[in-house]
Parts: structure tokens; C-alpha cells; sequence
């Protein structure tokens, strides 16, 4: 395609609110599943810590 202008360009041959939208919507996951990924890794750590912990304590009382 071949814009004639910035404005052109950005209003996306009509279809602006899709394609930047898009753009906007794949940012904003790229930008949080991260952090989540890692809310998860540290959930799951965690949860494996306190399994070992009561598997020691459990062997403890033995």
C-alpha cells in the first residue's frame, strides 16, 4: 500500500481501530504474560518448598 500522508498512514485505509487495536491488544500480552509467567514459577517454588518442608518435618516425628 502507499500512503500520501502520516494521517492516511494511521487511519489505516479505514481500518485503524483494527489494526491498531491489534497492535495495542499483542503489546499489552507481550507485556504481561510475562509477569505472570513468573507470578506462576514463584507460585510453583513455593509450593514445592512447603511439600519438602512437610515431607522433612513428617520424617522429623518418625
Amino acid at each position: 500500500m502507499n500512503w500520501g500522508s502520516a494521517s492516511e498512514f494511521f487511519a489505516m485505509g479505514g481500518h485503524a481501530l483494527y489494526v491498531w487495536g491489534s497492535f495495542g491488544a499483542c503489546a499489552a500480552l507481550m507485556i504481561v504474560e510475562p509477569i505472570l509467567a513468573k507470578a506462576r514459577r514463584n507460585q510453583a517454588i513455593n509450593e514445592l518448598r512447603r511439600e519438602i518442608r512437610a515431607r522433612n518435618e513428617s520424617q522429623d516425628e518418625t
